[in-house]
């Protein structure tokens, strides 16, 4: 399991759910993770995943990061920069929801969910782009970017207009870097997970959301962090080289239904 060998990534929202199955599995395949999060605290409840990792016999440490903020963007690639020499993959997978349906989003939480889901995306591939630009070609990259998207980017999020909207912003994103790019050995591609269940309470398990997507879902079940890990995995690693600019459903089939 050394698909990332010798590699460092850079995993943004890495403490909890989606963002530490990912940060769990790339140290497992070899790469030191930089794990960037507002707080170390596991949504989910259980220890940091820095602690966890390392338990395991990998590398990981944590950088306090609010994505959204140039400022903390600029010190979190510095920071791996000294610790580690390169930045060869970026997660971009911080994110909020927003809950509301348009006549009920405020100015206020349009600009919170737009200023983590999708400037903290740009903050980060900016920083990200430039980095590999100054890189050598390894395995036929100078990087890799994945950013985690949603089905909900490319049909309506139900009761919540502004994190439909930033997701559907960051689809467009992954193509436009893998288009402007591609030529200089940086691949970049999307995760779009369905329904997946983090252990997270709150209004994602309201049980009419359950409802909703077990009916829209066409697998048995619904879908794990790990599922999408795995997935990340796959578009971070050189077995994905000639895929570049590719939204990746891990939905159990819910856009095919």
């Amino acid at each position: 399991m050394t698909r990332l060998n010798g590699r460092t990534a850079i995993v943004t929202g890495g403490s909890s759910g989606i963002g530490r199955a990912i940060a769990r599995l790339f140290a497992r395949e070899g790469a030191s993770v930089v794990i960037a999060d507002v707080t170390e605290a596991v949504v989910e409840g259980g220890p940091p995943v820095t602690g966890v990792i390392r338990a395991e016999g990998h590398t990981a440490s944590f950088v306090r990061c609010d994505v959204s903020q140039a400022s903390d963007v600029d010190a979190l690639f510095a920071d791996t920069l000294d610790r580690h020499g390169a930045i060869d993959i970026l997660v971009n997978n911080a994110a909020i929801r927003g809950g509301k349906p348009l006549a009920e989003t405020d100015e206020a939480l349009w600009d919170a969910v737009m200023a983590v889901n999708l400037k903290g995306s740009f903050l980060c591939a900016r920083a990200a782009v430039r980095q590999m630009l100054r890189q050598p070609v390894i395995n036929e990259a100078r990087g890799r970017i994945v950013n985690i998207s949603s089905q909900h980017g490319m049909i309506a999020a139900p009761e919540d207009f502004a994190y439909g909207v930033s997701k559907s912003g960051l689809v467009y994103m992954t193509r436009q870097i893998a288009a402007d790019y591609g030529r200089q050995h940086i691949v970049c591609n999307a995760v779009a997970p369905g329904k997946i269940l983090t252990g997270k309470g709150g209004r994602a398990v309201e049980p009419r959301w359950i409802e909703y997507s077990e009916a829209r879902t066409p697998a048995p079940r619904l879908g794990t962090p790990q599922d999408v890990a795995h997935a990340a995995l796959f578009l971070a690693s050189g077995e994905a080289s000639f895929v570049n600019g590719h939204n990746l459903m891990v939905d159990g089939g819910w856009m095919a239904a």
